[in-house]
């Protein structure tokens, strides 16, 4: 839709039409779509240290074991991250992610306070 000034020249010239701006949209998504996300895998994530804050907060220890019983009476023996409802992904890995660490993994053999029941 242009229209036409008195010398005949388009009134429009130099502002996008509603045509070209669909094009430019529909070449932009197809480009997108073409590019590869990366998501990072558990492997590539560091593993949680202990003397991390958020980790050293929950009492986070990477063996089971070494809980503090005094500290955390709420321990109960066998529990471990490996049955715990946050970690997530499947069995099989030593470390895998937990809701409680965004970014990071735990040791399956650990604990920490916000242990959970699987359901």
């Amino acid at each position: 839709m242009s229209r036409f000034t008195a010398s005949g020249t388009s009134a429009t010239r130099g502002t996008a039409t509603r045509r070209t701006l669909l094009k430019t949209l529909g070449v932009a998504a197809a480009a997108a779509a073409l590019v590869p996300i990366r998501r990072v895998a558990a492997a590539d994530a560091p593993h949680l240290e202990v003397k991390d804050p958020a980790a050293v907060a929950v009492g986070y220890v990477e063996k089971a074991a070494q809980v503090d019983l005094k500290k955390y009476p709420a321990y109960i023996k066998g529990s471990t991250c490996e049955n715990c409802l946050l970690l997530q992904g499947s069995s099989g890995p030593h470390y895998r992610p937990c809701n409680l660490f965004p970014g990071k993994t735990v040791s399956v053999d650990g604990w920490c306070s916000g242990w959970s029941a699987e359901i």
